[in-house]
């Protein structure tokens, strides 16, 4: 195209210009500033402003006002010759404040997540360090991750004591799971004594404010933890409260980690079992009336009695609310009807006797739908007919014994092994199915009282993961396995490999109740983690004003996730009245919603999941809020938490008392010498959009012209 002299001087000329500025800059000009002014640099100061702060061991004051002192009389001026600090307090957030306004009273310490905010907050500007007062006591709920990456160096000054103050504490109270009534529950009581010396003091055990039970504690070594049992019976109908209580020394300057509550809910339902048996006889009999005899349990029976003139196999089936029908052929016939059921007993009946199909069920009934399956007598295992089976994986033990014996493992002796009499294992002694009496050294002894069993079947050893919690000498003299026990996918199965345990009724006084406790035991570990269709998830112990998730999951009948289900749900707080709980959807099945508890006590959270008009299922959840106040537990200077947030962010640690190497370590790394900045224009952005700008004018201007 035609151009004239000036068009083609102004292409000439801004290609020019772009190829110049590209040498320009390769060659690395640097451009130099006004020396950096002081009140550029910022150093954020952040002050642990939680009411853990107010115990006075910071040399006979409380930790918030040797923190105050310490800003005023050193931190403070300091920084001012450094750069312009900026003081923030930190509690459940993070607040501008100064060092007359700073008061111990937030709930919690949002420590972590503090110094993430202050980072992003500065983000750009020149800050020397992050400075934190604290003693250490991280109580939020956020992720420390953030915290401990690298960004600006956090220099942490500890504010208190390693040793504390003379306390005594409340460390912890747990419990086995609650969910099944009348199940016998032990109350595990953690207490600590520090500075007390080795003076006895009183726990109590209180079940919804009322006395449960006293006792007075021996003290162990100054900070050693001390472990009490108690043995409890809910309520089968309502939520009980347990707390434990320490009586406060009057040497004491901490109460409020003298008492720990722990909330053990009402069972929602029974649970449902179904037992199986190959032939009628005494096991079988003697297991469904021990069973039938716990209000706990809803069980349905189906035996084995013999075969029809056609040859096929009859069956007596005891069976409620219309479940009958779906047993007829001996086994539930559809996945509905077997996912029904909590767990699966099944008693001397071998393995041709269940299909392919049937034995993935039952194995999915185990790892997908969450229920318990027990296997036990002589015919199960002698036939072989589960080894090599999808089932055989979901069991404790291998069905063979080409592993050998089981005693190596848990650390009992063959010799030490009775033939077809029950040896309890060092687990199986400490684990809630074998508890018998009221130690485990009384449980010992009251299962070496029971007779012997008919025989036991030479199983294999046990898988990995699994538990044997007692073990005993088969005719061919090899120590098996008698009891053992594992978890696969979301539920549990057991292995009992021995033959007429109801010896244990009809040879023992009738006051020997071992063989129901057993028994009923047994069948409640089994069935306790089995899960509904509709299951709601909320934290165990969520303290006051925390964050609360409320989660819910939605399966049908055959446990398979709806993700089309309608959920209603309500919230009734401590002394109010139900009110709606919105959960919106938050994935595949799943619905969700968070709520901030602010008043103490019991809440309560209904649900009710529906596909279109089919009910679905209904879940009830209890929680209790402010069972322990975590400001107060352990309220001695947390160095550990100090030190490594120090240390992975490239900072440093000091206690009080040493603050000054922190401020030497600040100043000696913001420079302290008037010279002038140097700026590479390499690295700077407007050089690189120059030079396109150069680019993009010249083509844009061919275009115009008509050049290609």
């Amino acid at each position: 195209m035609p151009l004239t002299r000036v068009q083609h001087g102004v292409l000439v000329a801004l290609r020019a210009l772009a190829l110049v500025a590209v040498l320009l800059f390769v060659c690395r000009p640097v451009l130099l500033l006004p020396p950096v002014n002081a009140g550029d640099i910022v150093v954020p100061v952040l002050v642990d402003t939680s009411r853990s702060m107010r115990v006075a061991d910071a040399d006979g004051k409380p930790r918030i006002a040797a923190a105050q002192t310490l800003l005023t009389s050193s931190v403070l001026p300091a920084l001012s010759r450094i750069g312009r600090p900026e003081l923030f307090a930190v509690g459940e957030r993070v607040a501008e404040s100064s060092a007359a306004n700073l008061t111990a009273d937030a709930r919690r310490t949002e420590l972590a997540t503090a110094v993430s905010t202050i980072r992003e907050r500065f983000r750009g500007r020149r800050v020397a360090g992050i400075i934190v007062l604290s003693d250490g006591g991280d109580t939020g709920q956020g992720s420390r991750d953030a915290a401990l990456r690298a960004g600006a160096p956090v220099f942490a000054v500890g504010i208190g004591s390693v040793e504390g103050v003379p306390d005594r504490e409340v460390v912890g109270i747990t419990a086995g799971d609650p969910r099944l009534d009348r199940s016998l529950v032990d109350l595990h009581v953690t207490t600590v004594s520090r500075g007390l010396g080795r003076d006895p003091y009183a726990l109590r055990l209180l079940a919804n404010g009322q006395l449960v039970e006293s006792r007075r504690i021996a003290s162990t070594a100054d900070g050693t933890p001390g472990d009490e049992i108690f043995s409890v019976t809910p309520d089968p109908l309502n939520a009980t409260v347990y707390t434990a209580d320490v009586a406060v020394d009057p040497r004491e300057s901490i109460a409020e980690n003298n008492t720990r509550s722990l909330l053990l809910s009402p069972a929602a339902r029974k649970r449902r079992l179904l037992v199986l048996g190959g032939a009628p006889g005494y096991e079988h009999s003697f297991l469904v009336r021990a069973l039938s005899q716990d209000p706990s349990f809803e069980i349905d029976s189906i035996v084995r009695k013999g075969k029809d003139d056609s040859g096929r196999d009859t069956f007596l089936i005891q069976a409620g609310s219309g479940r009958g029908a779906g047993l007829v052929t001996g086994f539930p016939t559809t996945r509905e009807a077997l996912f029904a059921y909590d767990t699966v007993i099944i008693g001397n009946l071998e393995g041709e006797f269940f299909g392919r199909a049937q034995m993935d069920l039952l194995t999915e009934f185990v790892g997908t739908r969450g229920g318990g399956l027990l296997l036990l007598g002589s015919r199960t295992f002698l036939q072989r007919g589960l080894a090599g089976t999808p089932l055989e994986e979901a069991l404790p033990v291998e069905l063979n014994d080409r592993r050998g014996g089981a005693t190596s493992r848990q650390g009992d002796s063959a010799a030490a092994v009775v033939r077809n009499a029950v040896t309890v294992t060092d687990e199986g002694a400490a684990h809630p199915i074998m508890r018998l009496g009221a130690t485990p050294e009384a449980s010992r002894a009251q299962w070496a009282a029971l007779p012997p069993l008919a025989s036991v079947s030479p199983v294999g050893g046990p898988r990995p993961g699994a538990t044997v919690l007692a073990v005993s000498k088969s005719d061919n003299g090899a120590a098996v396995p008698l009891i053992a026990i594992q978890r696969f996918g979301r539920g549990r199965s057991m292995v009992f490999s021995g033959e007429a345990s109801w010896r244990w009724r009809m040879m023992r006084p009738s006051d020997d109740l071992s063989y129901e406790h057993f028994w009923r035991q047994a069948t409640r570990w089994l069935a306790s983690d089995a899960p509904d269709p509709v299951t709601l998830m909320v934290p165990d112990a969520p303290a006051l004003g925390d964050t609360i998730p409320v989660q819910l999951d939605a399966r049908d009948a055959a446990f398979t996730v709806v993700s089309d289900a309608t959920v209603e749900a309500t919230l009734t707080s401590p002394g109010g009245e139900p009110e709606p709980l919105v959960l919106r959807p938050s994935g595949a099945g799943r619905h969700a919603t968070t709520l901030v508890a602010e008043t103490p006590g019991l809440y309560r959270i209904r649900a009710e999941a529906r596909r279109g008009a089919t009910l679905l299922g209904v879940a009830d959840r209890w929680l209790y809020v402010g069972g322990a106040d975590p400001e107060y537990a352990d309220p001695r200077l947390n160095e550990g938490f100090l030190r490594r947030l120090a240390r992975q962010s490239g900072g440093q640690y000091v206690q009080a008392s040493d603050v000054g190497r922190v401020l030497s370590a600040l100043s000696a790394a913001v420079p302290q010498t008037l010279e002038p900045e140097r700026r590479d224009l390499w690295h700077q952005p407007w050089a690189f959009m120059l030079v396109l700008l150069l680019l993009a004018a010249e083509w844009v201007l061919r275009r115009l012209w008509g050049l290609r």
